[in-house]
């Protein structure tokens, strides 16, 4: 830097123009500040000047100074280039308002731009992170040799809104696919809550064998896994990402954490924890809280968000939910009211929909179900399904039946199709011995069309997720799955006790290892 300015100096006394060279080596620095001023300063900019300084801003902010650039460019009477757009339409794509980009893409077109591929792709990037992807998809149809970027960007677009179903033609179509392609998809399904299409999609991917997974690609699938209990495969895929030094990346170290503390390796995940050590973050601390919490090791997640606090780490509003489930599981009501009231109080943080809902389930597992129900009236948001559905589920436990019935009355407008709720009050009036009330939630049930659905489970074999449900016989092996149960009952049944059942599954795992 002190190099740059010597130089400077030097131009103003020798009348020697080097304001290309600083302006470019200014802003590998980067110290767009100096640079910018250099350029005010600079009676005669180029396009190529203005196009470095507006690419600056573009990726380092802020976007407007992108715009006022683009102003003095145009009140010089310069000529924009694609390279211009290209960088002005990335801007765009960061805010909220598209009415720049909607006067940027006229402009674009008004100069006759609109024939260069790269803010072409910029311009239905822009578009599609909008959230316009009509707009986008226009843009798209309308392009000539769309590139690979191109596809990708339309394709995350949809994933990110949740059209996984258009997302998933577009990358069928595409020519040619990168690992940017398969993570777009990977990732929109994992984000969409989509977690088995997610990693089918990641194990189709290493099946294709053509691209390599990479840390966005391994960060987006690893929370699929957690989701889903995959163990075994989040466990191939955490020794891949340490193969290729991705373990490095915050992100790839924090899906690997969530994927232990959610299966329950609590003691791993731990261990996990003080590896990655001076690059945790505060979603490193908030994953390691929930995890214990959910797991039953209450005190240990209070002692770690105190420790959090010690550190000076500031908590958020996800800390905040895993420190009350912590109380919640462990039974510990005032320390989790404390918690709640300290939010506003000491950290200045306000109470989410999340965090009443936890309240309601401390308080209603405490048995405190009419402070619970008290809660719920004063929240300052109107409550929804999970809340109204924690306190029945208190009130079953309880049995609680003026209180479930209040429950249950707001769950049947909040989701009148969902048959648990009705199962739920039913089995709390047949164990008060009210059967008028069993008999009228059956005629309720009938007149409405709700049926019970059919509960299912998934299982992890041979690194693959399968879902199934009783008796399920839609398995492409489900012919030999039920004759080796008739053959494991009839064993158990001639002798007589669940201890034969040990040895074949040891039969099972020698044949397997064999």
């Amino acid at each position: 830097m002190n190099q740059l300015k010597q130089i400077h100096a030097h131009t103003l006394r020798n009348g020697t123009d080097f304001t290309k060279y600083l302006i470019t080596n200014l802003l590998q620095i980067p110290n767009i500040n100096y640079a910018h001023k250099l350029l005010d300063n600079t009676p005669t900019p180029t396009p190529f000047l203005y196009n470095k300084l507006i690419q600056a801003y573009s990726s380092h902010g802020p976007p407007r100074q992108c715009f006022s650039l683009y102003s003095q460019f145009l009140h010089r009477s310069l000529s924009p280039t694609p390279h211009s757009f290209t960088f002005l339409f990335a801007s765009c794509a960061t805010l909220s308002d598209p009415s720049p980009g909607l006067m940027l893409h006229a402009h674009f077109l008004k100069f006759g731009l609109d024939h260069d591929v790269y803010a072409l792709t910029a311009l239905v990037d822009m578009y599609a992170k909008m959230g316009l992807l009509r707009l986008a998809r226009k843009v798209f149809d309308e392009m000539d040799g769309k590139d690979v970027p191109t596809w990708n960007s339309l394709i995350a677009g949809y994933a990110k809104s949740g059209d996984l179903k258009e997302a998933l033609r577009l990358f069928l179509d595409m020519p040619s696919r990168n690992v940017i392609s398969w993570t777009a998809l990977i990732s929109g399904y994992s984000q969409n809550g989509r977690y088995r299409e997610a990693l089918e999609m990641y194990l189709e991917m290493e099946r294709d064998g053509r691209v390599m997974p990479n840390e966005v690609t391994i960060a987006s699938v690893l929370p699929a896994c957690a989701n889903l209990g995959a163990l075994e495969v989040g466990q191939r895929i955490e020794a891949y990402a340490r193969a290729n030094g991705y373990f490095k990346n915050a992100f790839v170290s924090n899906a690997v954490l969530e994927l232990y503390a959610r299966c329950g390796i609590i003691e791993k995940a731990m261990q996990l924890f003080v590896e990655i050590g001076g690059n945790r973050n505060l979603c490193s601390w908030n994953t390691m809280i929930m995890g214990l919490a959910v797991h039953g090791r209450g005190d240990g997640a209070l002692e770690l968000f105190n420790q959090m606090l010690r550190k000076g780490m500031a908590p958020d509003d996800v800390t905040f939910v895993g420190a009350i489930l912590a109380c919640t599981h462990g039974g510990m009501v005032k320390k989790g009211r404390d918690l709640f009231n300290s939010m506003e109080q000491r950290f200045l943080i306000t109470p989410k929909l999340e965090h009443y809902g936890c309240m309601v389930d401390l308080l209603g597992r405490a048995g405190l179900l009419q402070e619970a129900y008290d809660l719920i009236k004063a929240m300052p948001m109107k409550p929804d399904s999970v809340v109204w559905g924690t306190l029945l589920g208190a009130c079953s436990f309880h049995g609680n039946v003026e209180l479930a019935e209040k429950a249950a009355e707001s769950l049947f407008v909040l989701e009148p199709w969902n048959p648990g709720n009705y199962v739920i009050l039913s089995n709390i009036y047949a164990k008060a011995r009210r059967w008028d009330g069993v008999a009228k939630l059956r005629k309720m049930m009938k007149g409405s069309n709700v049926a019970k659905a059919a509960g299912h489970s998934f299982i992890e074999e041979g690194g693959r997720i399968h879902k199934f449900i009783v008796e399920d016989k839609s398995h492409p092996r489900s012919n030999q799955i039920f004759t080796m149960l008739d053959d494991v009952t009839a064993e158990m049944k001639l002798h007589g006790n669940t201890s034969y059942l040990d040895s074949i599954i040891d039969e099972i795992r020698l044949m397997e290892s064999a």
